[in-house]
């Protein structure tokens, strides 16, 4: 405890030094960054919508926005940044952050592990593998035992506190889109499988039904590439929201969700990520990213046409530019002058 107190400190001191500055970043040198890779990936043809989900299919491919956040609150935009698409998988951070907040570091790290899996996201064979352990909350089974683990006496509360909480890091009220609930609710029966197979390992408690489906509306909450920005630039700012001000995650908590985002969250293509920009991120099959640079920026990208990976094409190639040019990588050396 002393050793995550330390470090909690020194993020906290890191992150009152960057609010002190007067400006984090130029203005000129972020719309450069941001209108260079807009530019630079607005024509680019690879990869497509993911189908498996029928709605995810229908949304139009060309919707490219990318917002920058700072963590002293200034914000940055880029193309079309008021189209909402589902959050999908991005929701896993912001709920697994929930647990974290509510019950402590260790009942992530005990129930369903914080290691990457070597699988596919929804893999069964993983889960068979280790008994549900070793899941982590970034694949879909650690993500809906995450989801199972919200307190709260029945659905209606549990929902509640999920999207509220939600509301905190995006600082507005955000809501489902029902087309894509409905679509997902019936073609989710691998979920359903894996939420059972959870419960029969003990990872789920009670009702893994309940946790499938509200694991299934959390996905379906929509946002553009504002609201994923700011929920990315709370990250950064060490859980508070730059520009409402709101403390979101408790400070101390926020070392260990961005460890589990930088290891496991851009699914098998995560290590390759890492290696490419140091950055934590998280991605989801509705065309989102999210990328956190501690102290500096928040960072999101939609644009719907995914790799064979899962990630979409342009995000992240526009995040990495962005990072590159504004030195975000927080693995960089910072030789001392």
């Amino acid at each position: 405890m002393k050793q995550r107190s330390m470090l909690a400190v020194v993020l906290v001191l890191a992150l009152s030094g960057a609010a002190q500055a007067k400006d984090l970043f130029k203005k000129s040198e972020v719309e450069a960054a941001l209108t260079a890779a807009y530019d630079n990936y607005k024509g680019l043809q690879e990869g497509k919508n993911a189908d498996y989900i029928p709605a995810l299919a229908k949304v139009d491919p060309k919707v490219f926005g990318i917002v920058l956040v700072t963590a002293d609150g200034k914000v940055y935009t880029k193309g079309d940044v008021t189209t909402e698409i589902s959050i999908q998988s991005i929701s896993k951070v912001f709920t697994m952050a929930k647990v974290i907040d509510e019950s402590g570091t260790d009942a992530i790290l005990n129930n369903q592990g914080v290691d990457a899996t070597g699988q596919a996201f929804n893999s069964i064979v993983a889960i068979e593998q280790n008994r549900g352990a070793e899941m982590n909350a970034m694949v879909n089974p650690g993500a809906i035992t995450a989801t199972s683990m919200v307190k709260g006496a029945n659905y209606d509360e549990i929902w509640s506190k999920i999207l509220g909480y939600y509301n905190d890091f995006a600082g507005r009220h955000l809501t489902v889109l029902d087309e894509v609930y409905q679509s997902e609710a019936a073609s989710n029966q691998r979920n359903q499988a894996i939420g059972r197979l959870m419960y029969a390992y003990g990872k789920i408690k009670a009702d893994p039904d309940r946790a499938t489906d509200i694991y299934t509306r959390q996905c379906s909450v929509g946002v553009n590439a504002k609201d994923l920005a700011m929920m990315a630039a709370t990250l950064a700012n060490g859980g508070k929201n730059p520009v409402t001000g709101k403390q979101a995650l408790k400070v101390e908590n926020v070392p260990e969700v961005l460890a589990v985002m930088a290891t496991a969250g851009l699914y098998d293509d995560s290590g390759k990520w890492l290696y490419k920009t140091g950055l934590p991120a998280k991605s989801g099959v509705g065309g989102g990213i999210i990328a956190v640079s501690p102290g500096k920026f928040g960072i999101a990208v939609i644009s719907p046409p995914l790799d064979g990976a899962g990630n979409s094409v342009r995000a992240q190639k526009a995040i990495a530019d962005i990072s590159n040019a504004l030195g975000g990588n927080p693995l960089a050396p910072q030789p001392l002058k």
